[in-house]
């Protein structure tokens, strides 16, 4: 504004004056509001909101060793003692077993040359197996190459009418100019391992010595999805028969268009599903509208339409709420501290009863007081005023759902967090970043499929190779397929 024009609202009386100063104090705090939001958008990291640790901003070599340092001097602090490196007193150590001599496949046996006290050397007489000896076992790999096994087909003529008869090669045969164990090979580097199809030729190549196009390895990985179908199927019937399950979802490309990966797990089984959407219509038709059990998730309002009894929903996203509220200013700084805390409260208490007492009366007598203290917490937030606009949404959601943050301390089997369908997307989320997604619905039912059972043979600490090798040789024969759900 010139000084002019400021001169002549001025001259125009206090009437004037007094609009335009309103009509400036309110476009201040718009733009607060704005300059608030912005500000708080910015500060948004893997530790107070969704978003995953490889979206943070980067951070400069002093933030980092400043941060370094004051994890170390708290690390100090707790225990009274510096802590050194590598595993601590009283970790479990992970070393490797010896198997048993019954399943060892060679046995060398090794003497001394000769005495270290005195130089005398032993005789072959001398050199015998003793009651107690040292073992060492090294593992190696035998020289792999593919079996090739050419199949014949033979023509005769008959002696009576003279016509000629071709052989027919057994189904198993037919189907494929590869077995088995060799498009299970392909399947579980690219579904379970996350090589690419190109990857795929090339370490066939270098590992089995054979010749692969791209091309046929993407007609090995249709060939598996199409014997993967019933499996899914059953996988996904078996996870909603279970009493709870873990939902979650996130995106997928197909030919550069955006689709969403649905993912519902169960301890023992992983099913995953890619959908045109990501709404609650798509939601009800993974899970089914009427679902018996408990549904484990986070706070999106997709799942708002659900029964509060009869889900739970995930901590780890209220403490990261709490923490980005303890970022601000004011009101919603000390609402963000006070949340923090009482979230820690209700881990610890958690954690006591996982690994120390197990006892579930001892667990619902911790929690009562901090219940007490949230929803306190929570009812003061929620009226609309000034002070509160910053953190009354989040306040009001957490009462809407009030029975869903506490099923845990009633039902057995019920985690307070969303972890397990987390971790079972994870896998999925670097599979689609290194393929950039699929590029048609038979690679996205390929992909569903796959990263299915590559995600529930993890679960079950099953070999993916040897399941996939007797689907594939079952579904040749045309057998009754081996089941994938636990």
């Amino acid at each position: 504004m010139e000084r002019a024009e400021a001169e002549a609202i001025y001259d125009s009386g206090r009437e004037a004056c007094v609009e335009f100063m309103l009509d400036l104090a309110n476009r201040f705090a718009q733009h607060e509001d704005r300059l608030k939001r912005l500000e708080e958008q910015a500060r948004q990291d893997s530790r107070t909101s969704s978003k995953p640790p490889s979206m943070d901003p980067p951070k400069t070599r002093a933030q980092r060793r400043a941060e370094a340092r004051a994890r170390a001097k708290e690390l100090m602090r707790r225990e009274g003692e510096q802590r050194r490196g590598g595993g601590q007193l009283g970790h479990r150590g992970a070393g490797r077993e010896l198997k048993p001599e019954d399943q060892v496949d060679e046995i060398v046996d090794h003497y001394p040359q000769a005495c270290g006290g005195c130089g005398h050397e032993f005789s072959d007489h001398e050199r015998r197996p003793r009651r107690r000896f040292g073992r060492h076992q090294v593992a190696e790999l035998p020289p792999m190459s593919v079996i090739t096994v050419e199949h014949r087909t033979h023509q005769l003529r008959c002696r009576r009418c003279r016509s000629r008869t071709s052989a027919r090669l057994p189904a198993p045969v037919a189907g494929s100019a590869f077995g088995p164990r060799l498009q299970a090979a392909i399947v579980t580097l690219t579904a379970g391992y996350r090589v690419s199809r190109r990857g795929s030729t090339e370490l066939a190549g270098d590992l089995f010595g054979i010749t692969l196009s791209t091309g046929a390895v993407d007609a090995i990985c249709q060939r598996a999805s199409d014997a993967l179908a019933g499996p899914h199927l059953q996988l996904g019937d078996w996870v909603l028969d279970q009493p709870a399950v873990h939902v979650d979802e996130t995106g997928w490309r197909t030919r550069g268009e955006g689709r969403a990966l649905w993912a519902a797990t169960a301890p023992g089984g992983v099913f995953l599903q890619i959908s045109e959407h990501c709404n609650r219509e798509q939601f009800n038709a993974l899970i089914g509208s009427s679902y018996p059990g408990i549904v484990i998730s986070d706070r999106w309002n997709r799942y708002s339409h659900l029964d509060p009894a009869r889900r739970q929903a995930c901590w780890s996203h209220i403490k990261r709420d709490f923490a980005r509220h303890a970022d601000g200013l004011g009101e919603q700084k000390t609402f963000g501290q006070t949340g923090s805390e009482l979230t820690r409260l209700v881990f610890a208490a958690w954690r006591a009863f996982q690994h120390e007492h197990h006892d579930r009366d001892r667990l619902q007598a911790e929690i009562a007081p901090i219940q007490t203290e949230l929803r306190a917490l929570l009812e003061h937030a929620s009226p609309k005023k000034a002070r509160n606009r910053w953190h009354r949404q989040f306040a009001n959601n957490l009462l809407k759902i009030w029975p869903a943050l506490w099923t845990f301390t009633v039902i057995d089997g019920i985690e307070p967090t969303n972890n397990p369908a987390e971790r079972s997307l994870r896998a999925p989320v670097i599979h689609r970043k290194i393929s950039l997604g699929s590029q048609s619905d038979n690679g996205e039912r390929f992909a569903e499929r796959a990263l299915s059972a590559a995600g529930t043979c993890r679960q079950q600490r099953r070999s993916l190779f040897t399941y996939l090798s007797e689907l594939l040789a079952a579904h040749t024969r045309g057998d009754p397929f081996p089941a994938l759900a636990a």
